[in-house]
């Protein structure tokens, strides 16, 4: 989430899904405010996996889309153009999972 927020990622909500959906315990749903920054925001992210040597299970996405999906096993990332993320609303289906708190990971 520091690589995102250090690429200016807006609105990063954490999402505890894990007793909602077996494809994941968290989703962690950002915007960008061009695709270009959207870019940036998912090289950003994939480049502190591969330096701490996490494991991208799989992008999606990546080639010009509006919305990225970064598969790190129990961690999805969606990394949303502004106007995607508001048309698709996540956070509305997935109204019953929990936010985390993630202040601590972004100072």
């Amino acid at each position: 989430m520091k690589a995102a927020d250090d690429r200016l990622a807006q609105d990063i909500l954490v999402l505890d899904v894990h007793q909602l959906t077996p494809i994941a315990d968290y989703f962690v749903i950002m915007d960008a405010s061009n695709e270009r920054q959207l870019g940036a925001i998912v090289d950003a992210i994939v480049e502190k996996c591969q330096k701490n040597q996490i494991e991208i299970k799989n992008i999606e996405g990546k080639s010009g889309g509006r919305w990225v999906l970064i598969d790190i096993h129990e961690i999805v990332v969606h990394v949303f153009y502004y106007s995607e993320r508001a048309h698709y609303n996540l956070e509305k289906i997935w109204l019953d999972a929990p936010s985390v708190d993630i202040s601590q990971w972004l100072q």
